[in-house]
This record gives structure tokens, C-alpha cells and sequence, in this order.
């Protein structure tokens, strides 16, 4: 079920950020976030009624919710949207893997876990293997304050999505299911979105164009209901440090659509890095023991 879990999460989250991409333009941010949440959450009400779930969850975890919706459902988007205004997607992408190390950091400092060698191994690894694949685009921007600037908000970004993981995997120890908190916690992020939009004086008018409403139907239905609540599930099954390791394989997918999409050309290095992320993978969920031990031949 895990990996079932797992690789639902890496393919829809991995080809999201195309999606993502194809929605800069004349439609502001936090206005193409609310509207994806907007969708997101009403389907998944619908669907909570059908399975004739629990809809309200209990007074305790409302402070968490909130918490989560503002952290998980807001900010974390707007960082990575505008960040992807300023830099490369790929560049992104090599601080959005950081995740697996700020889980474990954060899990030890606030909720007293203890930290996995294993799985900080491996996104050690994962994340070598990702500057490999993007040392080239790296190096283009090194001497760009304006690009530090957006890897300093894509920075931010991630760290509102580790603050987010935390608080799910702390209402699911209270017994709560990912579908319904994720339900309150995405009407709780388009809620603010939507204020701050109108505030800000943001028309919520739509693109009219196939490609913008394509990718509004994906990121709600696929990159929301179905990715996020794969990926939440995984927080509670197998702890925030080793779910959020699927986060280094994000760019791994995202590169395999570019170079449908975008003619992106692969190179000695980024078949390094490939590789790299693969042995972290093996390394983060301890596969490389299991294999070592089934190999070695029986002591008489």
C-alpha cells in the first residue's frame, strides 16, 4: 500500500509542475491557488457525504486546521508561484527537495522524533543526485541577486510545506483522516486567499484558454484531492521524514515531461544525478539493507 502510495504521489505531484507553469500569466497567483482549492475542497465534501464520513472534526483541531490550511494550502503556493516568476522551475525543484531534511529537523525540534539515519542518508544522496541533474541551470545564476531572491521565497516555500506535514501527522495521531482534515484545511487556505485577492483589488475572472483550464481541472482534482491525500496518508503511515523523500523524485518526473514538452536534452551529469536519486531511494527506505542481508550467504 505504501508504494502504491508512494508513486501516486511522485507522478501526479511530478507532472504538476508543468501544470503550474502553464497558469503564469494574466491571472494573478493567489487567485489561480483559490480557485484550485475552491474546486478541491467542494470535491472532496462531496465525496466525505458519499462515504458518509465524519464531517466535522472535534474542537481540538480546529487551532491545527487552521494552522495547517494557512501554512499547506496558501503560503507554500504563493512561495512556489511567484518563486517560479523569478527562477527556473528546476532551481525550484532543487530547493522544494530539501523537504525530507527540514521533516526530520522540525519533527526532532517540535515534536521530539527521533531522527533517521536512513532517511537522512538518503536525501542527502537525492538531494546530490538533484543538483546534478540542474548544476547547469545553477551555474547561470549564481551572481543573479534577483534568483537568490526567488530560491530564498522557494526556501520559504518549503518550509511552510514541512510546517504542514507536522500538523497533519499530528491530527492524524488524534485518530483524524487525511481526506477530512485536508478538506477543512483547503476551504480554510482558498478562504484566505480569496480575502487577500480581494484586498489586494484581484478580479477572479478566469483564462479562457484550453491549456489554463486544463491545468486548473488537473491541479484541483489530481494535484489536490487525489496527490495530497495520497501523500498525507503516507505522512501517517510511514512518518514525515521518509514520505516527504518523494519530494527529491518530483523533478525526476517533471524532467521526463519537459523533455516530452519542452525538448529538454539529458546529460552525463544528469544521468549521475538520476542515479544518485535512485540509491537514495533505496537508501531512505532501507532497501539497500534488506537486499544486503538476503544476499549474504548463511553463516554454518
Amino acid at each position: 500500500m505504501n508504494l502504491l502510495l508512494y508513486a501516486v504521489t511522485v507522478l501526479i505531484w511530478g507532472t504538476t509542475w508543468i501544470a503550474i507553469k502553464w497558469q503564469l500569466g494574466a491571472v494573478p497567483p493567489p487567485v489561480s491557488i483559490a480557485w484550485r482549492f475552491w474546486i478541491a475542497a467542494l470535491l472532496m465534501f462531496a465525496l466525505l457525504r458519499i462515504m458518509r464520513r465524519p464531517l466535522w472534526p472535534p474542537r481540538d483541531a480546529w487551532r491545527y486546521l487552521a494552522a495547517q490550511g494557512l501554512a499547506l494550502f496558501c503560503l507554500n503556493f504563493l512561495c512556489f508561484y511567484y518563486a517560479e516568476q523569478i527562477v527556473p522551475s528546476g532551481l525550484v525543484a532543487v530547493v522544494f527537495s530539501t523537504a525530507p531534511l527540514l521533516n526530520s529537523i522540525n519533527g526532532r525540534l517540535f515534536m521530539g522524533r527521533p531522527l533517521q539515519p536512513s532517511a537522512i542518508a538518503g536525501a542527502l544522496l537525492g538531494l546530490v543526485g538533484i543538483v546534478c541533474l540542474f548544476v547547469q541551470q545553477m551555474a547561470g545564476h549564481l551572481g543573479d541577486h534577483t534568483a537568490w531572491l526567488g530560491l530564498g521565497v522557494a526556501f520559504l516555500g518549503t518550509l511552510c510545506f514541512s510546517a504542514g506535514n507536522l500538523l497533519s501527522s499530528r491530527m492524524q495521531s488524534m485518530g483524524l483522516h487525511p481526506f477530512a482534515t485536508n478538506s477543512w484545511a483547503m476551504l480554510i487556505g482558498a478562504a484566505i486567499l480569496t480575502v487577500g485577492s480581494l484586498l489586494a483589488g484581484y478580479l477572479f475572472a478566469l483564462e479562457a484558454s484550453a491549456r489554463y483550464l486544463g491545468a486548473l481541472a488537473y491541479l484541483a482534482v489530481f494535484g489536490s484531492v487525489i496527490a495530497f491525500t495520497a501523500y498525507l496518508m503516507l505522512v501517517g503511515r510511514m512518518g514525515p521524514e521518509r514520505a516527504a523523500y518523494c519530494t527529491v523524485l518530483f523533478p525526476i518526473v517533471a524532467l521526463a515531461a519537459s523533455t516530452l514538452f519542452e525538448g529538454y536534452r539529458w546529460s552525463a551529469l544528469a544521468v549521475v544525478g538520476l542515479l544518485l536519486v535512485v540509491a537514495g531511494n533505496l537508501v531512505a527506505f532501507g532497501l539497500m539493507r534488506r537486499i544486503f542481508v538476503r544476499r549474504r550467504p548463511a553463516r554454518t
